[in-house]
């Protein structure tokens, strides 16, 4: 038996959990009873650690490949050593340790991981194919899920990199789920990626006819895609890396008002004013964001005078997975577009 939280796979620094060690054991020869053996089909790497190793090689998917590689030798799991964070994988259980035996789960079944790459022992035999595109990497691989960690089978009326792409990001609408109330006013940053999709949508739904939900892009093409599908109220086309330009654009679409709640989901730095500024008193700011400097943003709230309740970025809360699915299959338009663009 191995510790329920993985620590007995950590082999440096002794004494800490899998997530902020610097080196995992990934030899899998033999599993504790409470260990599930995975063979990996495919990765899908954080946004913010996939752009920051794309920018890194120059867009050369060589590079790319080698630099993953390379991490995941050193570290025995897949964590971007710039920006700490990881992923997630899809695959088949290969084996169930005989003291989780009465878990509804068998060799053969097809399983999402819902903790993060950056925490999971993974082995890498060979990369097979990468999708910058989508932040996807297909693999020959195995990885080890903890007692403790959590995972969805595979739903049988989607196709699997269909489910991959939203249970990526599962956490964000399963909070949107939780935060936002009718009659808000919220906006979302990065409001034309996966998850800020799914938040707006979950959004629209929690806001009701007496609210408002805002989302904010880079790209024109972006907000042309989130009105054709009625995700928002309005788009505001703003660089979020610019605080003030962007919360006079931000607050113009809202009337003037600041907002209730406000959603990072940004995959670039530099974002955490952005989210601050037109966020008002007393209200929430979740940074869903990777890229998330929280000493910046913790500062920086005290800097301007901010008192507001800020959220680290949890990809984990109750239901989210289901939560998450069921935003697909009730919204016919969405699941076209991932299944289109990111399936």
């Amino acid at each position: 038996m191995g510790c329920k939280y993985g620590s007995h796979r950590v082999l440096e620094p002794k004494g800490v959990l899998p997530q902020p060690a610097l080196r995992l054991d990934n030899d899998f020869s033999t599993i504790a009873g409470n260990e599930i053996l995975v063979d990996v089909r495919a990765l899908n790497i954080d946004s913010a650690s996939f752009t920051q190793i794309e920018e890194e090689a120059g867009g050369d998917l060589a590079k790319i490949a080698a630099k993953i590689l390379a991490i995941v030798a050193e570290r025995g799991k897949m964590q971007n050593p710039v920006t700490g964070s990881g992923g997630m994988f899809i695959g088949t259980v290969a084996k169930v340790g005989a003291a989780l035996a009465g878990r509804d789960l068998k060799a053969g079944d097809r399983i999402a991981s819902l903790v993060s790459l950056s925490l999971t022992p993974l082995k890498i035999e060979r990369i097979v194919r990468i999708h910058p595109e989508i932040d996807r990497v297909e693999v020959v691989a195995q990885a080890v899920l903890f007692e403790s960690g959590i995972y969805a089978k595979l739903p049988a009326d989607m196709d699997e990199t269909l489910a991959l792409a939203a249970l990526d990001v599962a956490g964000a609408p399963a909070q949107a789920a939780k935060l936002v109330r009718p009659g808000q006013s919220v906006l979302i940053l990065g409001a034309g990626g996966k998850s800020g999709m799914l938040v707006a949508w979950e959004a629209m739904k929690r806001v009701g006819p007496t609210g408002r939900v805002v989302g904010n892009v880079y790209l024109a093409e972006d907000a042309a895609t989130l009105a054709d599908l009625d995700l928002c109220h309005e788009v505001v086309v703003a660089d979020a890396t610019k605080p003030v330009a962007l919360m006079e654009a931000v607050l113009a679409a809202n009337g003037g008002a600041e907002y209730d709640v406000v959603f990072n989901c940004v995959n670039v730095q530099n974002t955490e004013l952005s989210s601050i500024l037109p966020c008002r008193q007393e209200g929430t700011v979740y940074f869903f964001s990777m890229a998330t400097h929280f000493g910046k943003a913790a500062l920086g709230a005290e800097g301007v005078g901010k008192d507001v309740t800020m959220i680290v970025g949890n990809g984990y809360t109750k239901g989210h997975a289901e939560i998450t699915l069921a935003e697909l299959r009730e919204n016919a338009k969405l699941r076209r577009l991932f299944e289109t663009r990111y399936a």
